[in-house]
């Protein structure tokens, strides 16, 4: 359990305050608002207050619905990312239930995530999204699709995989493993989980790093100890869950991912790509879990491109 707790700590971000439910958030125009210091809003619905940010065109024609990594909050997202996808969109980032600055028990299985985000994305109003979903969401999001697929017009499944694949029911062991060389060596987990470890990766991840700290406050709440523990059930659930049929999901599918991931093993994404039937598949070389921020300044605008086709 200190192992978990340790990874949780350098996973997550810090604690910060958050308006409670109903309370006013200040107006800040598209012009004026970057990631790094839009509003963190609440939406109830469901019985549980749901912690969001929202930035962008709101009449960029469908809205783009962020769905996080294991142990992610609201400040784990690439602000490069972000500001790159609402420069052309409307987009949403939330708080699963129990995680972060949500309220609620926090879900131990991908169905339930899916569920909790089908409310979530209701609730706004929604009548179609877009789903960008990285890793842990991007399970999440071919559960949505599968779910109701009316609801989703494109799909972005990032540093993910189907259900069943390989290497996935064991990510709490390559978690713990890269804990252990992150406190030897006084580096954050991500450093190693995210990147591969050459001098490009390396430099990478320390880049990337330093971008999840350009938000100063406020920040969004750290996430639990039980929260990461259930989403650990989740994910070691989904790998040994049997594979479900994705030529169901008829939508237009960007996958994308590094060249040696290790939480998500590469392999996966070409596995997805080749059973999603309108999929395009992205591999960056030299890059792991974390390639689409790596080569954020690619990604992003053949991204855009994708959702505009």
């Amino acid at each position: 359990m200190a192992l978990s707790a340790g990874l949780l700590t350098a996973c997550a971000a810090v604690d910060s305050t958050v308006p409670p439910a109903g309370a006013p958030v200040a107006t800040v125009t598209a012009e004026q608002t970057t990631w790094k210091n839009v509003p963190t809003q609440v939406l109830t619905a469901g019985g549980v207050d749901f912690a969001y940010r929202e930035l962008g065109q709101p009449h960029g024609g469908t809205p783009v619905v962020f769905l996080g990594h294991l142990a992610a909050v609201l400040d784990n997202w690439d602000p490069r990312v972000m500001d790159g996808f609402a420069a052309r969109h409307h987009l949403v980032a939330f708080d699963n239930r129990g995680v972060g600055a949500s309220t609620g028990s926090p879900a131990n299985t991908v169905e339930q995530m899916a569920d909790d985000a089908i409310t979530f994305i209701k609730a706004k109003g929604f009548q179609q999204v877009d789903l960008f979903g990285f890793s842990m969401g991007g399970m999440i999001a071919q559960e949505i699709a599968l779910k109701e697929p009316q609801l989703v017009r494109k799909l972005i499944l990032t540093g993910t995989g189907p259900a069943g694949g390989p290497g996935i029911s064991t990510v709490a062991g390559v978690a713990n493993l890269d804990l252990l060389r992150a406190t030897f060596t006084g580096q954050d987990p991500k450093q190693y989980l995210f990147f591969t470890r050459t001098p490009g990766g390396i430099e990478a991840g320390k880049a990337f790093l330093n971008r999840l700290q350009e938000r100063t406050a406020p920040r969004d709440k750290a996430i639990a100890l039980g929260a990461y523990v259930a989403q650990l059930q989740a994910l070691s659930a989904w790998g040994q869950k049997p594979p479900a049929d994705l030529s169901l999901i008829r939508q237009p599918v960007l996958v994308a991912n590094g060249s040696d991931d290790r939480m998500v093993p590469t392999r996966n994404s070409y596995d997805l790509a080749a059973r999603l039937p309108h999929s395009e598949l992205i591999v960056y070389p030299d890059a792991g879990h974390g390639g689409i921020f790596q080569y954020h300044e690619d990604f992003v605008p053949r991204a855009l491109a994708f959702l505009a086709k």
